[in-house]
């Protein structure tokens, strides 16, 4: 008889522990996966996906504003909130059942309910007890909220893709990428949009050239931007509209508060810090080089972690993962020169250092800028920009860091991350031919270093 129910018990069906899984399927291993909300996690039903959808969309009100110069026009379009829900709900569930059937067709038992860790080897699933040899916490983030007076009246992106009605003023709070894209798409889709922050600047982390940037096209689309506003409390009034207090004594009223403040550690209610587990001062749970957490037969990964929170990576960290189990071999993961996109508008995409992280490091750099209209813009009139720019190692030629604002930016700097992997120097990109006419062309036509 075998000493456990199972070989792996993952708790969480998202992306890191869907792979995970079925990994550890494949390689002989009887495996379980709990979920108690939907398969395919965040990324899948309230993240990367959906929120994709709804740029989409939100960028056809500026298309057809430009289609007018190319001897397109029309009327009579309008937006249809909820065709655009519920269309985005469809495309959802079946995203679900792919996920699902992924599992089932790899002979992976699944659970649904919330997972309870109750003992090293043991967990407990709707009041039913199992053990496993070892036991995988893929459970993702969950959006925080401060403690501010009237905070039940706010939504987070868990909820804002199902409403009801499209509101038509709306209060965004935050500074990171999500606040950034909710704010385009609310602005895109006719709302009236307010981004709240609470420093001088969003997007921090990102190179300051880009952050400028965005907050100056994001200018040109009517979204008011809020710096160093913080929010103290909301009112609920008679007619449903918010009130929202800042500390500074202004207030506003809008129809929808959206939260983008950050996300926390999903480890609520899980069991882990009662047995034991170390988590990190911020929730998160720490781990080692193999993801095992100090109790040996516990691991974890993914944005329950606390490392880069974005779908490729756990993808990334669970094949590692399985891998070790496999091999023994410690977990090669490489977390530099991770790509990453903003889907604002314009997008930003961004892979390596930024400037400021150059400098800040000791390196001597040669900065390569352009600044330009993209070449739709000069038959349309729209007043969007492209902004391009290349980090450079002084000493080895080597290039760092590329960033960019601009449309399909994310999809350009693909390429591009794969040339830093590469360790491509300046001279390489000089010396490859541009696809000409492209916005892109522009990475292997800059020659003139910024000065200063």
């Amino acid at each position: 008889m075998a000493e456990y129910d199972f070989d792996l018990f993952v708790i969480g069906a998202g992306s890191g522990g869907v792979r995970a899984a079925r990994m550890a399927a494949a390689q002989g291993m009887k495996v379980v996966v709990a979920e108690d909300r939907y398969m395919g996690g965040t990324c899948v039903n309230v993240g990367c996906v959906p929120k994709k959808l709804f740029v989409y969309a939100s960028g056809y009100q500026a298309d057809f504003s430009d289609a007018g110069a190319y001897g397109w026009s029309r009327s009579d379009v309008e937006f249809d909130w909820p065709t655009l829900r519920d269309n985005n709900a469809k495309e959802v569930a079946r995203l679900n059942g792919i996920y699902r059937s992924l599992l089932e067709g790899s002979g992976v038992k699944i659970l649904n309910g919330r997972a309870n860790v109750t003992g090293p080897h043991s967990v407990s699933v709707n009041g039913d007890q199992m053990t496993a040899e070892r036991i995988l916490v893929a459970t993702g983030g969950w959006p925080f909220i401060p403690e501010i007076p009237g905070r039940e009246f706010v939504l987070t992106s868990n909820e804002v893709f199902s409403m009801e009605t499209l509101p038509k003023r709306v209060l965004v709070v935050g500074g990171g990428y999500i606040a950034v894209e909710f704010a385009g798409i609310f602005a895109g889709l006719g709302a009236d949009v307010h981004l709240s922050y609470r420093r001088d600047l969003f997007l921090r982390g990102f190179d300051r050239d880009i952050r400028s940037f965005v907050r100056d096209e994001m200018l040109k689309k009517n979204i008011e931007l809020k710096f160093n506003h913080n929010v103290a409390s909301i009112e609920k009034l008679q007619d449903g509209s918010l009130l929202v207090y800042a500390d500074d004594g202004s207030s506003i009223n809008v129809d929808m508060v959206l939260y983008a403040t950050g996300r926390v550690a999903n480890t609520s209610g899980l069991g882990v810090e009662e047995q034991g587990v170390v988590l990190h001062r911020d929730g998160t749970i720490s781990v080692d080089d193999n993801f095992r957490t100090n109790i040996r037969s516990i691991y974890a990964l993914g944005d329950v972690t606390g490392e880069p929170q974005l779908t490729p990576v756990a993808l990334a960290e669970a094949m590692a993962l399985v891998k070790h189990w496999r091999t023994g071999e410690t977990a090669d993961i490489d977390y530099n020169n991770i790509p990453t996109a903003v889907f604002c508008q314009p997008n930003i995409g961004t892979v390596g250092l930024s400037e400021e992280e150059a400098r800040n490091s000791g390196l001597n750099v040669t900065v390569f800028k352009s600044e330009f209209r993209p070449m739709r813009h000069t038959v349309s009139g729209n007043t969007e920009r492209t902004l391009m720019k290349l980090v450079v190692d002084s000493s080895t030629d080597k290039v760092i860091g590329v960033h960019m604002v601009g449309d399909d930016a994310g999809e350009i700097i693909q390429g591009m991350a794969v040339a830093l992997k590469a360790g491509a120097s300046k001279k390489t990109f000089d010396e490859t031919i541009g696809i000409h006419p492209t916005a892109a062309e522009e990475f292997v036509t800059m020659r003139t270093p910024v000065e200063g």
